[in-house]
């Protein structure tokens, strides 16, 4: 038995009885192993990321939701008692509202609470559940990525504006459209990883 390089291999042959027996290297396939570790670490990334931005979210929804009270009660007041409206009340209202809204469909997006026809979800099981929830989740995000671009425009074309109550550029208002887009988003991300289906749970 003896054993030589064989021209143009880097591999070497072994004989036995004449006959060239090549030797067989141990590959190790890296790639099967780091890709569901890949995976996995996106996933806990996003929803990491997700748990603390929703959370922040519907904090911050919660409170404009009181800020916007009890600036609507001032209004009252100054309206009906002082006899003198307040001049920025009713705006700074309209503006908060719209940074509300949009911070808390995010949260809903991510807890499955919007209202939704849910027919196909309820009634598909298995592969086909798991198609309908992609689609519905590709055509989220399609939606809500040409909100994010439309909102992105619309800040820039107003941004010389100004209220007319404040003198405050409207961009600011307007920003809580594609801030919005941009969390419902990465709501829908988080949602599509691990659904939660508050809607379909308390539906009647």
């Amino acid at each position: 038995m003896g054993q030589h390089w064989r021209a143009g291999k880097a591999e070497p042959a072994v004989f036995w009885v004449g006959l060239p027996v090549p030797v067989q290297r141990p590959r190790i396939a890296f790639h099967l192993y780091l890709s569901p570790v890949r995976v996995i670490t996106m996933k806990s990334l996003i929803l990491t990321l997700d748990r603390w931005i929703t959370g922040a979210c519907f904090h911050v929804a919660c409170l404009l939701l009181a800020v916007i009270s009890c600036l609507g009660l001032w209004q009252v007041v100054t309206r009906f008692v002082l006899s003198q409206p307040s001049t920025f009340t009713e705006e700074a209202m309209r503006r908060l509202l719209i940074w509300m809204v949009m911070l808390g469909m995010a949260v809903a997006v991510r807890k499955g609470a919007l209202i939704s026809v849910d027919l196909m979800l309820r009634l598909s099981r298995g592969v086909w559940r798991r198609t309908v929830r992609w689609i519905i989740s590709s055509v989220n995000i399609a939606f809500f990525s040409v909100v994010l671009w439309f909102g992105i425009d619309l800040v820039w074309r107003v941004r010389f504006q100004t209220f007319a109550s404040m003198e405050l550029s409207m961009s600011w208002g307007y920003a809580a459209v594609p801030v919005g887009a941009l969390l419902a988003i990465l709501a829908t991300l988080a949602h599509h990883l691990d659904p939660q289906n508050q809607e379909l749970e308390t539906a009647q």
